[in-house]
């Protein structure tokens, strides 16, 4: 029997840009602190999915790599012409099992995503969903790709995350779930994020800033 993972870990992201990431937080953030704060959270995102055994680390990237990029990552170019279409393009860099998170919870550890990258994480199981608490979803795993299964799916929205697990169902598949997550999208979001990143790069970039304070 083979010990070697089995999962491809997907990383969808933009670019750290001043004006292009989190402008949900302006105000009374700058478009400058937005980008730091993304940057961060974008840091412990990558240290995490590092940090877990991978067949393959992929960062799907809309802009361009910086010095935050840690060894260990195939870079490739996000494509599509909405959210939906640009999740299930991610889908196709990959033939086998893929687990897909984005940037916004930067208090993902490798313990959060184990049971969907396990030797047997897909025994018996054809699809892996990570809730988000504002109504989303923080990570969708397929055991293989079936971006038919995203596009169209509306984003953006309370119901998102309910419409998508909901298509994974009708599909037929056989959907385990990973614990809910909080994403970062307003400044209402930031401390309780916080509250479980400990020491990591997002926490110390929150209190530098004073987003808190």
């Amino acid at each position: 029997m083979t010990t070697d993972p089995p999962t491809c870990i997907l990383v969808i992201a933009k670019a750290p840009e001043p004006g292009r990431v989190k402008t949900r937080l302006c105000p009374p953030l700058t478009p400058q602190q937005a980008a730091e704060l993304a940057e961060a959270a974008l840091r412990d995102t990558l240290e995490a999915v590092a940090a877990s055994p991978a067949r393959r680390r992929v960062l799907v990237l809309a802009g361009e790599p910086g010095e935050w990029l840690p060894e260990g990552f195939e870079v490739v170019r996000q494509f599509g012409d909405g959210l939906d279409d640009r999740l299930a393009n991610a889908f196709d860099t990959d033939d086998g099992p893929c687990l897909l998170i984005g940037m916004d919870t930067p208090q993902v550890t490798p313990e959060l995503m184990a049971p969907a990258l396990a030797v047997d994480a897909w025994r018996g199981v054809d699809a892996w969903f990570g809730p988000a608490l504002d109504g989303g979803f923080w990570a969708l795993g397929l055991a293989r790709p079936r971006p038919d299964l995203i596009r169209g799916v509306p984003m953006s929205r309370s119901d998102t995350g309910r419409i998508q697990r909901r298509r994974l169902i009708a599909a037929g598949l056989s959907v385990r779930d990973l614990p809910p997550l909080t994403d970062v999208d307003t400044v209402s979001d930031v401390a309780d994020v916080v509250a479980l990143t400990g020491s990591g790069a997002f926490a110390r970039e929150v209190d530098r800033i004073g987003v808190l304070k």
